[in-house]
């Protein structure tokens, strides 16, 4: 771990002096991190691509403004976070714009969610197939706030500590909205695990 914080900074000190190369190799370490978290936070795969390439356009500009004894992830991903609210904002101001999001959104899915033959898979494997959409489907009904710590917890094996500066929050109010966030997906999943029912619906409270 600590080689990997050493390498980063390294790097970002050359993007710092200019150098290109330093620069296209960090865009290829984190690029497919960076997309999928900014994919699962706007549930838009086109705007998140602007958005993910936006990220990256930032770290360039700004690259100044990183100080190499910080963790480059926690920098990265708070540059991500930040751009993905921007764009929320922009939906909510202007939600007429995201009319034609819908189609894009539903042709950005996997394949496999439209033409797997259940006769061609074990039962077994489709029961786990349903359950990770299923979790998919209730992280996004969380709060933003939840949401975005549980995705950096569980998809990018960031510390408490790490989301805390991401979400510009206190340690205690982390451990809080990770704890929250994973009660309410298990209070989800309860009904569907114990008798296969699925209650549709947004989860309720702050972020």
């Amino acid at each position: 771990m600590a080689d990997s914080l050493d390498s980063d900074a390294a790097l970002m000190t050359r993007v710092r002096e200019g150098d290109q190369q330093a620069f296209e190799e960090l865009v290829r370490k984190y690029q497919q991190p960076v997309m999928s978290f900014v994919t699962r936070t706007l549930r838009d795969p086109a705007e998140a691509e602007d958005v993910a390439q936006h990220t990256f356009v930032q770290v360039w500009k700004a690259a100044h403004r990183y100080q190499t004894s910080a963790r480059f992830t926690t920098w990265l991903f708070t540059i991500a976070r930040n751009l993905c609210l921007n764009e929320i904002r922009r939906r909510a101001r202007h939600p007429a714009d995201s009319l034609e999001g819908t189609d894009s959104e539903e042709e950005g899915l996997p394949a496999r969610q439209h033409a797997d033959p259940a006769a061609l898979a074990p039962p077994a494997a489709l029961v786990r197939e349903e359950l990770t959409q299923l979790v998919e489907e209730a992280i996004q009904d969380l709060p933003e706030n939840q949401r975005t710590a549980l995705l950096l917890c569980r998809e990018e094996e960031m510390s408490y500590e790490e989301i805390a500066q991401i979400l510009d929050t206190t340690l205690s109010a982390t451990k809080s909205l990770i704890f929250r966030g994973r009660e309410t997906l298990k209070q989800r999943l309860k009904p569907y695990l114990g008798t296969g029912e699925w209650r549709r619906g947004r989860a309720q409270g702050a972020g």
